[in-house]
């Protein structure tokens, strides 16, 4: 008959688990976000450096876009060279403003993206 591990146990079988299946469904992960990009679902306040009453000033937006694997791929760059959460945040502003307002690149140009007040970040990888 089996028995539950004690709790001493419990935690060396989970801290082994973790150690060694955990790294592996990261590393597939970002790959995956690498190759095929993800959805980015956020609420905060994004618009362009605009003149306040312009139909594109930063205001509280709650937004759900897909964001390219190049983007992936320059967050964990970032990462991995030791680049804060505000060199991330920079990244993800202009990916948001090239996708969300510029339209791909066909508009706006010139404009500055503010993208500020972050109340949540999802990230949603297929």
């Amino acid at each position: 008959m089996r028995r539950r591990p004690s709790a001493v146990h419990a935690g060396l079988i989970d801290e082994a688990v973790r150690a060694r299946w955990q790294p592996l469904v990261r590393a597939r992960r970002r790959a995956r976000a690498e190759a095929d990009g993800f959805v980015f679902h956020t609420r905060a306040r994004f618009g362009f450096a605009a003149p306040a009453g312009s139909s594109d000033d930063p205001r509280v937006r709650l937004i759900t876009q897909y964001l390219s694997g190049e983007v992936a791929r320059e967050l964990f760059a970032a990462r991995d060279a030791g680049g804060g959460e505000q060199q991330q945040m920079v990244i993800l502003a202009r990916a948001l403003g090239h996708a969300y307002f510029r339209d791909g690149g066909l508009r706006a140009h010139a404009l500055g993206i503010a993208f500020t007040d972050v109340e949540f970040a999802d990230f949603s990888i297929d």
